[in-house]
């Protein structure tokens, strides 16, 4: 299969992305990883973006859209794979609509992972990372150290990163509106996207997920 995993902040992608990859035997294609492994790398797709990414500005669409078409056309994603944080705004789903187009093939299922948006800010404000191993990860509501602000496994501070604060995560959600969302419509107009509550459990959200594509492959 083929498909694109969306949703926003604090939803859970890289997570469900994992999960849903290897059930689905397919691989699992981050943005995050596109651009590590291009600047580490040293392709060319990656010394552009680390030159933009060193003068503090955002990397053109047409860099990144050349990264994540390289990627889809290696061996292990030519029978599918899913893809995480790419399309991330409507030229982006355009751009892979026709390099998708160009090899014949098409997108099986746009995912949608809906969350409330005060679940969102609840989810991601409650963070709390060990300063002595950033591995170390609790959360204030769902999996309080026993002794608040100490981690439980080193004893190391816990803190909150400056990107997890209220007023931080609601301006990313105004970004994930204007930027990003207007993709589900673009995909919902060729009756791709399919909408799941990433409310519960890991493994809840995963097996809805799981029994969402099987029927949408189906149809």
């Amino acid at each position: 299969m083929r498909i694109v995993l969306v949703g926003p902040p604090g939803a859970g992608k890289g997570t469900q992305a994992a999960f849903l990859a290897k059930n689905l035997g397919i691989p699992h294609i981050s943005t995050g990883d596109l651009f590590r492994a291009n600047i580490s790398q040293g392709t060319e797709l990656g010394k552009q973006a680390k030159a933009y990414m060193d003068a503090g500005n955002l990397v053109p669409d047409e860099v990144t859209i050349g990264m994540a078409k390289d990627r889809m056309a290696q061996q292990d994603a030519q029978s599918g794979f899913l893809l995480d944080g790419f399309p991330r705004n409507v030229v982006q789903a355009e751009a892979l609509d026709e390099a998708l187009k160009a090899d014949g093939v098409k997108l099986d299922a746009v995912l949608d992972l809906e969350v409330p948006e005060d679940e969102v800010v609840k989810r991601i404000a409650g963070r709390r990372i060990c300063r002595t191993d950033s591995a170390h990860v609790f959360h204030v509501a769902y999996n309080a150290p026993k002794t608040p602000g100490v981690c439980d496994i080193c004893g190391g501070e816990l803190y909150q990163r400056g990107d997890d604060t209220e007023d931080t995560v609601r301006k990313r959600l105004e970004v994930y509106h204007s930027e990003t969302e207007p993709i589900i419509d673009y995909f919902r107009a060729q009756g791709l996207v399919v909408t799941i509550s990433a409310l519960g459990k890991v493994d809840e959200v995963t097996e809805r997920a799981m029994h969402a594509l099987k029927a949408e492959k189906t149809v």
